[in-house]
């Protein structure tokens, strides 16, 4: 692989694009031509929608084609009706926001700290698993109490 490939290929994988299973993808279109390239996964789905409301081949055969499962095929092309383009792009796994951490919570911080004063983010997570019976990581901690310092709170 050249070092343009190389770039390009990590590249995709700094930005969640890189398709893992490249190899896999069978149509023809991208052994004939360097443009398709299999390791770009907003290509491979946008390609394997493609074949399937233009070229009109089976859902079950684009998906098989392009090393996906029905089930997949019919998730990226709500994506797309949805959003575009767009709905393509990988989204970033895991949740958007610290979920555990509650408003009620972050009041239970705050009455911690107002009655003992500075505590470690290790000290304040073992005081919300014994009382709130919620487990949540000191780092999730200290990035909350970032986040409401920076809001003047």
């Amino acid at each position: 692989m050249s070092d343009a490939g190389d770039q390009k290929e990590q590249h995709l994988r700094n930005h969640g694009a890189f398709y893992a299973n490249a190899h896999a993808v069978a149509d023809p279109l991208f052994d004939q031509s360097e443009f398709f390239d299999p390791r770009d996964l907003m290509l491979v789905k946008y390609e394997m929608l493609r074949r399937v409301q233009v070229d009109a081949i089976p859902v079950v055969e684009a998906a098989k084609r392009f090393s996906f499962s029905r089930a997949g095929f019919y998730k990226t092309l709500s994506a797309f009706q949805r959003l575009g383009l767009a709905g393509l792009v990988p989204a970033r796994p895991g949740p958007r926001q610290a979920h555990k951490l509650t408003d009620d919570i972050l009041r239970f911080i705050d009455e911690q700290v107002a009655a003992r004063g500075l505590l470690s983010a290790a000290d304040l997570a073992a005081l919300i698993l014994q009382q709130r019976e919620v487990c949540v990581h000191p780092r999730s901690i200290e990035r909350a109490l970032a986040r409401c310092k920076k809001r003047g709170r």
